[in-house]
């Protein structure tokens, strides 16, 4: 196990548990004190959890506690022009992924014009804003129903995913580096959006200006997965620059 794999399963652990102590953590990963001091003191520095006398507890992020109707209403604008600009990677027959953001609910008003598209998601009012329009199908997946995102979320679904040819995801996330990837803070709706990712053909991230550079309580894609980020022009020119020279296709959308 990589100490990458190994600090993930730490912070699932203490979704699950809120807080641990150090003699667990080596007890379940068979790791020495040191190795556990440092898995903690990394993510930490990331912000991911907050270390304690003896233990950690799960990083208490804002964000977090922030409804989907708040979330919906940030960015607004920004939001929109880059899914206005995702549009034209659409194709008339496609089968395409949405999670459950609020970027990509503001994405469905450009999906009705299609005489023919099949649309996956856990999005609840991502699932609502297309049902009634017949040129669609929509498939929700199934799970668990999360309090204020209106999102489904954990593993249920994953057997649906599996039998889905998926041309295209469609994902937003709580923020985005080289070394992190996508990444979003709730830990259960990773899993479906990381079960999307892998089942696509190609991943298009559509991240406004102040996704960058940030990070979460866990990671759902890696940088190398996504084939295509689509931002506005609001994103500094020096990270721009610096993704372009690590080989990542950004667009800007204007």
């Amino acid at each position: 196990m990589t100490s990458y794999e190994r600090r993930q399963q730490i912070l699932a652990l203490l979704s699950e548990k809120k807080t641990l102590n150090n003699e667990e953590l080596q007890n379940i990963f068979t790791v020495s004190p040191s190795t556990i001091r440092n898995d903690l003191s990394a993510l930490q520095n990331k912000k991911q959890l907050r270390r304690t006398h003896g233990g950690a507890v799960l990083y208490e992020d804002n964000d977090q506690n922030i409804s989907f109707k708040y979330r919906r209403g940030k960015n607004q604008l920004e939001k929109s022009i880059i899914c206005k600009r995702a549009a034209d990677f659409l194709e008339e027959g496609q089968c395409i992924a949405l999670d459950a953001s609020s970027t990509a609910l503001l994405f469905t008003k450009y999906l009705i014009k299609f005489k023919r598209l099949t649309v996956v998601t856990n999005g609840l009012y991502t699932a609502m804003a297309l049902k009634d329009y017949p040129n669609l199908k929509v498939i929700l997946i199934g799970g668990l129903v999360s309090c204020n995102s209106g999102s489904i979320e954990g593993i249920l679904g994953k057997e649906i995913i599996s039998k889905i040819n998926i041309d295209t995801a469609f994902v937003s996330a709580h923020g985005f580096t080289l070394d992190e990837g996508l990444s979003d803070f709730n830990i259960y709706e990773c899993e479906i959006k990381r079960l999307l990712v892998e089942s696509a053909s190609s991943t298009i991230a559509l991240l406004d200006y102040s996704k960058f550079e940030r990070h979460s309580t866990s990671s759902f894609a890696e940088a190398s997965k996504i084939h295509t980020i689509i931002t506005d022009d609001k994103t500094p020119i020096d990270i721009l620059k610096k993704y372009e020279q690590n080989n990542i296709n950004v667009i800007i959308a204007k």
